[in-house]
């Protein structure tokens, strides 16, 4: 089998802090990072297109294994080509392993050694899934960046069980590893331990042995305190690989992404620039506004001056209508301007550490958000 078609490069560190600007390149094409990746739940995100996605500055697309698996099934989405052939993405995708929807969102029947058995949301039959099913799923969906499985577990939870999960999420890794076939899918392992900074250590430490061509953090962003999160990303970034890109999963809040990339984190993902927009909040650059208030009904504005994106040709009083009428274009437009200043505030970001301006960037933000920058 060839060599797994990533490269990272990094272009520069900021000299204040540990944020750095790079870019990755994979089989469908260049990443510009830091970077966000929208979540592609079943194939899209939701209420937009292909296209729509790709005009918000996205680069990169993340798809949710566990829904294409049941849904339309993996050799459907092969017989298309992949997940690039069927959504007519034509850049890179990453794909997540299904384990955090099978441990956090389903009823999870029985975890051994092998895998982990659960029922299906839709017709409640039983499956099971396995590091080397997900692996082989991911693989019949194409994308550029496959996920290992992982076992996830809930916060907070005795020290033992987070460090069972923790151990058995590095020997899936291994099997992962071991079981790959596609020759241009990189596979991305999972750092687990909770909010135990040694566990964490540890579980960097042994994963590194297994030298895989990427790391992802996981766990975090499951109800924690803002600060606990902080604390974990600051005492174990260091300690990650700088060669590899580093990836902190289900992150989130516009304030989380900054502090992930004063910490070192390249690659994010989050369905909350979406959600939100479905339910009428808008991401400013002056902080959220939500247009179902009655403030909005005769303004004139758009959601925000200079935004490109689709919302920001109408006033905040058409969106406010939209809402308030249940017209479908209101979540639509509103989806599109949130990604859209989400990859704004990544662009920002990439200029800021290439010019050694982080930090001043990140105060900034935080200014015009009429927020206090978060201390440890």
């Amino acid at each position: 089998m060839s060599e797994p078609s990533l490269k990272f490069e990094i272009l520069s560190i900021d000299p204040h802090c540990s944020a750095r600007r790079g870019v990755l390149t994979l089989p469908h094409g260049v990443v510009q990072t830091p970077t966000f990746m929208p979540v592609g739940t079943r194939g899209c995100v939701k209420g937009l297109t292909a296209e729509q996605v790709r005009s918000t500055g996205a680069e990169i697309m993340l798809g949710n294994t566990y829904h294409l698996a049941l849904r339309p099934g993996p050799e459907v989405v092969r017989h298309f080509g992949g997940l690039h052939g069927l959504m007519r993405w034509s850049y890179p995708i990453l794909t997540d392993s299904g384990g955090f929807q099978v441990f956090s969102l389903h009823g999870l029947l029985k975890l051994t050694e092998e895998g982990v058995t659960f029922r299906s949301h839709i017709d409640g039959s039983k499956l099971q899934l396995t590091p080397e099913r997900s692996i082989a799923i991911q693989e019949a969906l194409g994308s550029d960046i496959a996920m290992v499985l992982d076992e996830v577990v809930g916060l907070p939870s005795p020290r033992e069980k987070i460090r069972s999960a923790m151990e058995r999420s590095v020997r899936w890794a291994a099997r992962c590893k071991q079981c790959a076939q596609h020759p241009y899918q990189s596979q991305f392992a999972i750092v687990q331990g909770g909010l135990e900074v040694d566990l964490r250590l540890e579980c960097i430490e042994r994963l590194a042995e297994l030298d895989f061509p990427g790391y992802a953090i996981g766990g975090l962003s499951v109800g924690e305190p803002p600060a606990e999160m902080y604390r974990i990303l600051e005492a174990i970034t260091p300690t990650m690989t700088t060669q590899k890109p580093r990836y902190l999963m289900g992150v989130g809040r516009p304030q989380d992404l900054l502090e992930g990339i004063r910490y070192g984190i390249d690659m994010f993902d989050c369905v909350m620039p979406t959600r939100n927009g479905r339910n009428a909040m808008a991401f400013t650059t002056h902080g959220p506004l939500r247009l179902r208030n009655l403030v909005h009904q005769l303004d004139h504005q758009p959601i925000e001056e200079g935004c490109p994106c689709l919302a920001c040709r109408y006033s905040r009083g058409y969106i406010r209508h939209l809402f308030i009428a249940e017209e479908m274009l209101g979540p639509i437009l509103l989806s599109h301007h949130n990604l859209t200043y989400y990859q704004r505030l990544m662009a920002g970001a990439c200029e800021a550490i290439a010019a050694g301006q982080f930090e001043n960037y990140r105060q900034k933000c935080y200014q015009r958000w009429n927020n206090a920058v978060p201390t440890m």
